[in-house]
């Protein structure tokens, strides 16, 4: 009889694969000792391929799980890959900088696997008390790896502000998340979603709704929460700093409108105003704030603010269609982001890393395929057309204009046109300044297959875009179509 009331595990497949795999790999460190990093980094990678296929082979339909705590959609399986294919990438782009920089110590893969385990949590969360557990399991390896070089000042920095800040902001979350529960009773997204429509918004769920926000801006490193980004980017090994641009903001998002959507469908005429007014803001600070960054990764840090103010245009028309958006978006952008992590790990000299954009003077006449690779990032990251910047853009916007988000439109574009100042700044300095002191060895194997991957993604994509967009249009369609199901449910 007892066996009879297990909970059914399939939902939670690639979330179990993950915690096993996981300790497995941690005992495998620490009987090897030293050398382990690229033994783990690749059973790491291998981890995260096959939660992929299992995520993969999961239904394309709503289940769910632990008494609805635990939501298996179509948004959820494409969610879920992107943030794998992500983690994956960012553990392989390390492997290499880590042994360079001394920093091979097997605890990297590791934390990366448990990051990545919240992540997946955060993405089928159905209930406020899952969306914890996952956003928390997430953000305390994460606090971690922002400090992994204990013997740099800047890291050990980088990862205080960021547990602070982060602190700070859970306190925020788990805040509204009790006013969401004493004024509605329930935990439960679909619960609270009947709770909050009839005769109107009970007042404790919608300051309820404004806290959970301002948790969920914090962890996209939306403005006003961006406060902590261009440190921790800064400061943070060049690795860590690709991986938080990518998977983890990946994740916030797929949770932003998880909740919204989930918990608050008939609410958007409240959540749309907070969603445009932070969407702006990222937008323009993004634009401006970089203008003068003269760091690399700061400047990574201004301009993923940015994007995430663009990502969150599609969320703000509050429509499957917007939803579409954002998902061809964050594809796009984790490609994107990657290619350029890569072209940035390229910029090593005898003495070290290099972080300072003037010393990629003249990297066309030393490197010239290196030099036109990071000028297609830069175009397509500027949004110029045919590269597959330009679409993820061009997404959101239409989804935006056809929800009647005119003003919303303008300033996006307008806010790209500025950003596409610094990003062009860059190509301008390693195609037309005199050149500075040779960079040193070629790149390693394994970020070479990735930056060749990318690029070819980026410049190519408008050649087929019907499998992603297809992709995405489920996925959205699905969220839209689950959240009444599982009501009815």
């Amino acid at each position: 009889m007892e066996i009879a009331n297990l909970p059914d595990l399939g939902p939670i497949a690639s979330e179990l694969t993950l915690a096993i795999g996981g300790m497995a790999l941690l005992l495998l460190g620490a009987f090897r000792g030293d050398g382990a990093l690229r033994l783990v980094g690749y059973g790491a990678v291998l981890l995260f391929g096959l939660a992929a296929v299992l995520v993969i082979g999961q239904p394309n339909e709503t289940v769910l799980g632990f008494h609805g705590a635990i939501i298996m959609d179509p948004f959820a399986k494409f969610m879920k890959v992107l943030i794998l294919i992500g983690s994956a990438v960012a553990v392989i782009m390390s492997l290499n900088y880590l042994e360079q920089e001394k920093l091979d110590r097997f605890e990297y893969p590791v934390l990366i696997v448990f990051a990545t385990l919240g992540m997946l949590m955060m993405v089928s969360a159905n209930d406020l008390l899952a969306l914890y557990m996952g956003l928390e399991l997430q953000s305390l390896a994460l606090y971690v790896v922002a400090s992994f070089n204990r013997d740099s000042l800047r890291s050990t920095e980088s990862g205080l502000k960021y547990f602070v800040l982060g602190a700070l902001a859970s306190g925020m979350l788990l805040y509204g998340s009790s006013l969401v529960y004493g004024f509605s009773g329930t935990t439960n997204f679909p619960s609270i979603a009947e709770a909050a429509t009839g005769h109107g918004m009970p007042l404790g769920i919608l300051f309820g709704m404004v806290f959970i926000l301002a948790g969920l801006a914090f962890k996209v490193s939306a403005v006003p929460f961006h406060m902590w980004t261009p440190d921790v980017y800064e400061g943070a090994p060049t690795p860590v700093t690709a991986f938080f641009a990518a998977a983890p903001k990946i994740a916030a998002i797929a949770l932003f409108i998880r909740v919204m959507m989930g918990a608050f469908p008939e609410a958007v005429a409240q959540w749309q105003q907070v969603v445009v007014f932070i969407s702006i803001a990222s937008m323009v600070l993004g634009a401006f704030a970089a203008i003068g960054q003269r760091n690399i990764k700061r400047l990574m840090a201004y301009s993923s603010i940015g994007h995430m103010g663009f990502a969150l245009v599609g969320l703000a028309a509050g429509t499957a269609q917007g939803i579409q958006g954002v998902l061809i978006y964050l594809s796009i952008y984790l490609v994107m982001n990657a290619g350029v992590f890569c072209c940035i790990l390229a910029m090593r000299r005898a003495e070290g890393m290099v972080e300072n954009i003037d010393e990629l003077a003249g990297l066309s006449k030393e490197r010239p395929v290196l030099a036109f690779v990071f000028a297609m990032f830069m175009f397509s990251l500027a949004g110029i057309p045919p590269l597959a910047g330009f679409f993820a853009k061009f997404y959101v916007f239409v989804a935006s204009i056809d929800a009647d988000l005119y003003a919303l439109s303008v300033i996006g574009v307008l806010s790209s046109v500025v950003g596409a100042f610094y990003y062009l700044r860059i190509v301008k300095i390693m195609f037309f300044d005199e050149p500075v002191e040779p960079f040193e060895v070629p790149l390693a194997r394994e970020v070479s297959i990735v930056l060749t991957l990318s690029s070819l993604f980026t410049i190519f994509f408008f050649v087929h875009p019907a499998t992603l967009i297809s992709l995405a249009t489920t996925a959205a369609a699905s969220l839209s179509s689950g959240a009444v199901a599982v009501v009815g449910h």
